[in-house]
């Protein structure tokens, strides 16, 4: 039986530090792979959105998960995200990807065609064609503008053993429930949303992949980690604290808060590329008083 433990608990959706020219800054993202390894994460996920993949070019993007990959040097595993609205192009490049040191991809459904849930059921199956790693689904309605049902998820995870997980970012938890009802035994239900990863493991969810733990990868671990224990009360207290710093990470898009928040703990700057632009100054100063409160609680 395949086995995905590797995949379970807190997943860090790493952001791509900038210098001022916007370049990357390596010497910055070589100290957020630290913090997060050091703070008790499972695994990263390079160039996901949060990584602001979107804007890299195809060779930053390599630069990018080579880099990671001699950074973490084996520590932990390394998930890299590989998604787009054109199968052909990502079936291509699935195929000239360096796979060394890389566990798994994370590959979004399609964005902007809005396919059928026949579209992306056959979208994905051509993916596990061709992969030589574990795929995670990623369902993100909010980003894509379609909806991954549990239905389909469920398809899809009964038609091959290399569909390792879901990361349900739909903010339905009675989709999530049912998806954890149906599906097969290897298959893990893993939360994109960090307000919602506590409950998502209240019904019996397998962990989360995390923009918080850029910033809090310890804490945020704990509540995984306790959750995973049935340790609740512990769970909840942590969660608790941490709860408000979520609205700030997002009040001006994802990663321009987390950036923000990495910069107030001295790991990097808070360029971002456009159309993305820096967090505004008013906020900023919000978001630093509500990591104060944090520290103060945990």
């Amino acid at each position: 039986m395949v086995n995905y433990e590797f995949l379970k608990g807190t997943g860090v959706a790493l952001i791509t530090p900038f210098a001022a020219d916007k370049s990357i800054d390596y010497n910055g993202l070589e100290k957020v792979i630290n913090h997060c390894i050091d703070g008790g994460v499972n695994y990263l996920v390079s160039m996901g959105t949060t990584g602001e993949s979107v804007t890299l070019t195809k060779e930053e993007k390599q630069a990018v998960i080579r880099f990671t990959v001699k950074i973490t040097n084996g520590r932990i595993p390394i998930v890299i995200g590989i998604g787009g609205n054109n199968t052909a192009e990502l079936i291509e490049e699935i195929q000239t990807q360096d796979f060394t040191g890389i566990s798994a991809i994370l590959s979004s459904s399609p964005a902007y065609n809005k396919p059928s849930q026949e579209g992306i059921y056959q979208h994905y199956l051509s993916l596990e064609k061709v992969s030589p790693v574990p795929i995670i689904i990623y369902n993100v309605p909010g980003r894509t503008a379609s909806n991954i049902t549990a239905e389909t998820t469920i398809r899809l995870a009964h038609s091959s053993i290399k569909f390792a997980a879901v990361k349900e970012a739909s903010g339905d938890l009675a989709q999530a429930t049912k998806i954890l009802k149906d599906r097969p035994d290897h298959f893990l239900v893993l939360s994109g949303d960090d307000p919602l990863a506590l409950g998502l493991m209240g019904i019996g969810g397998d962990g989360v992949i995390s923009v918080i733990a850029n910033v809090y990868p310890r804490e945020f671990s704990k509540v995984i980690s306790a959750a995973q224990n049935a340790d609740f009360a512990k769970a909840q207290y942590i969660n608790l604290a941490l709860f408000d710093l979520h609205k700030w990470l997002y009040v001006e898009g994802n990663p321009v808060g987390v950036k923000a928040a990495a910069k107030a703990l001295g790991l990097c700057q808070t360029y971002v590329r456009l159309p993305l632009i820096e967090m505004s100054q008013s906020n900023q100063e919000k978001l630093v008083e509500e990591m104060k409160k944090i520290r103060e609680m945990v």
